[in-house]
């Protein structure tokens, strides 16, 4: 692509050197990957900034540097190698913005419906692709778990990549015959302004409790995080927002887009009604239009009738039929790591990725509301090092009053001392009904092994993931593999 199409995508603040008759061969934000015609954008990271790099960039071949430090290159060097450099008031939205330029404007060529919020992402993507994909769309996914191009799987690092990379990734989807792409949009990439130039189609807002507080601040930041997905939504289109959430409303404050609720509030457009749960699934009602829908779902608990009923409103304003989107959601897959359960005889392991104070209080009201006190409840979990720390106490807090033993273990330490993180949690914790074992394969075989025959062990925090993070390193461990071994379940 010509640097004069694709400038005019972004507002330059000041250009140096030449834009016409020069070619692009890609949008890049670290300068290790740069090629001979790249754009090298400078971004301002957590730990380097890329201003510091655009001289091994321009070394290593790069055409273009968009900066927003004027300073960091000379402009006599710029005009004497025959460079371009871009100044602009914020790096990050200009690689949003140039990187959707660059490949082909994707969600201009596929309908991209985003889901934000606390709980409950990952889930309502992959209910509303299997919706899509089995009425005969082709869908993209973008998520925690994995990126899917239909059914061909991509490693995910990030919930939402970085804009460039989500970019070049929407355009791939494109090309391989999507139509629709489904993706998490957290956060930290709504901040950072890595979804800032998609066109989304449709909008969900699952709920939001307080987490990523070690990066936002407080609630009230977070919150604003959220809402900026909602107030870039263009008049009319469908923002979908659960409705029982108390901060809904301030959420869409400025929200241009069509408001359609989903709850159990009696004003819902997507009425939810009748849930009701067992080790098996969940069954529920969706009154929508004057009709009732009659859902079953092969997952538990409360909180996934509401992420069937969000994903169910996305696919009928999608265009979907009412009744085809009810009986594809009987179907829907298990998604790893979401109450994915492990049986031995009558005793229960359930692998959960509640790593949320909120997640792992629904998690286990909704595992006493299956057992009520005719079966012993035992958790092991801990948090996250080099994450929000106010959540440590309270999730140590809540898993102690809901469970009969609690085992605090370790989760991903990064950084942090693991001894110190525990110390965090049981600093939450009233009672002495709980050990700690910080070695997290022992802490499962504990639970399971010193547990009643037919107990539920809830293994929360880490879900689908098959590592353990200490100090830079990556070790693999598997809770649901661990689970499996000490319950002696054969495959």
């Amino acid at each position: 692509m010509e640097l004069s199409k694709l400038i005019n995508s972004i507002r330059a603040i000041s250009v140096t050197g030449e834009v016409e008759r020069k070619d692009i061969t890609g949008i890049e934000y670290d300068s290790r990957k740069v090629q001979p015609g790249s754009v090298f954008v400078a971004i301002r990271g957590f730990s380097t900034d890329g201003h510091r790099f655009v001289m091994q960039a321009i070394e290593k071949g790069a055409v273009v540097v968009v900066v927003e430090d004027d300073n960091c290159i000379p402009n006599d060097l710029i005009k004497h190698r025959k460079l371009t450099k871009i100044c602009v008031e914020n790096s990050r939205d200009a690689l949003s913005k140039l990187s959707h330029s660059y490949y082909k404007e994707p969600s201009k060529l596929l309908k991209i419906i985003g889901i934000t919020g606390t709980n409950g992402k990952t889930t309502t993507t992959y209910i509303i692709k299997h919706i899509l994909e089995s009425l005969g769309h082709k869908t993209g996914l973008i998520g925690t778990i994995a990126n899917w191009i239909g059914s061909e799987k991509k490693a995910s690092s990030l919930t939402t990549p970085e804009a460039s990379d989500l970019m070049k990734l929407l355009y791939e989807m494109y090309q391989a015959g999507c139509e629709y792409a489904v993706m998490e949009v957290s956060s930290h990439s709504l901040l950072l302004k890595r979804a800032a130039a998609i066109d989304f189609s449709a909008a969900i807002f699952s709920n939001i409790t307080s987490d990523h507080l070690d990066f936002h601040g407080d609630f009230e930041n977070y919150l604003a995080a959220k809402k900026i997905l909602f107030d870039g939504l263009k008049d009319g289109v469908p923002a979908i927002y659960n409705s029982d959430d108390p901060s809904a409303a301030r959420l869409l404050k400025d929200c241009a887009g069509r408001k359609i609720s989903y709850g159990r509030d009696d004003d819902s457009v997507f009425r939810i009604s009748n849930i009701s749960f067992d080790m098996n699934g969940t069954s529920f009602e969706i009154n929508y239009n004057q009709k009732k829908y009659n859902i079953n779902v092969p997952l538990v608990g409360a909180f996934n009738a509401y992420n069937a009923t969000s994903a169910f409103a996305a696919a009928v304003l999608s265009g979907v039929n009412g009744k085809d989107a009810a009986r594809l959601i009987t179907s829907a897959p298990q998604v790893p790591g979401r109450f994915e359960i492990v049986r031995s005889g009558a005793k229960y392991a359930i692998v959960d990725y509640s790593h949320t104070a909120d997640s792992l209080e629904k998690t286990l009201l909704n595992i006493r509301e299956i057992v009520g006190n005719s079966r012993k409840v035992y958790t092991v979990f801990g948090c996250g090092g080099d994450r929000d720390r106010t959540k440590r106490p309270i999730m140590g807090r809540i898993a102690s009053e809901l469970s009969d033993e609690v085992v605090v273990t370790n989760d991903n330490p990064r950084n942090e001392d693991p001894g110190q993180i525990l110390s965090d949690i049981t600093q939450g914790i009233s009672g002495d009904n709980y050990v700690i074992i910080s070695d997290r394969e022992h802490a499962i075989k504990h639970a399971i092994e010193n547990s009643d025959p037919d107990s539920v062990v809830l293994i929360a925090g880490k879900g689908h993931e098959n590592y353990i993070d200490e100090k830079g390193v990556k070790s693999y461990f598997s809770d649901k593999e661990t689970a499996k071994k000490y319950l002696g379940v054969i495959e």
